[in-house]
């Protein structure tokens, strides 16, 4: 009878094992999720402020461009964020797939690309992230830099 009930406490241990885990493992998913969230929702924030034509691939008349500029600034800003966060392995593989699809197809819009142009020549040193993605032809996964 004891070697039973050793037998049954040994599967219940490994079954509440088994358990914890997979709790653990689903509120890591959650928490990234979350995180990933947040960042999406931080680019449709800064993409309402930037101008539809823009976001189109037309370009923008001076006025429009100059008045878009800060817009831009921190679209640039958040995008070599991305890059940092997967380099780093805080954003899963999937979704940064997407994101960098998505920064390579702004990136190529006209005045994305003459706002990143600006960028790089008046802010040297940074965006270095963002840079070497360019420069790697969005094709390297920056996880992958280290």
């Amino acid at each position: 009878m004891s070697e039973a009930l050793g037998a049954i406490a040994s599967i219940a241990t490994a079954v509440a094992v088994f358990l914890a885990w997979w709790q653990i493992r689903e509120a890591r998913q959650q928490t990234i999720t979350g995180f990933e969230d947040g960042l999406a929702r931080e680019y449709r924030e800064i993409a309402q402020n930037i101008p539809v034509a823009a976001l189109l691939g037309d370009e923008l008349q001076e006025a429009e461009y100059t008045a878009a500029l800060d817009d831009f600034y921190h679209y640039i800003d958040l995008s070599n964020e991305q890059v940092f966060l997967r380099q780093r392995g805080r954003v899963r593989k999937e979704t940064w797939a997407n994101w960098r699809d998505g920064i390579k197809s702004n990136l190529s819009r006209p005045a994305f690309r003459a706002a990143w142009e600006l960028i790089k020549r008046k802010a040297s040193g940074s965006f270095e992230e963002l840079r070497r993605l360019e420069a790697e032809g969005y094709s390297t996964d920056p996880h992958d830099w280290r």
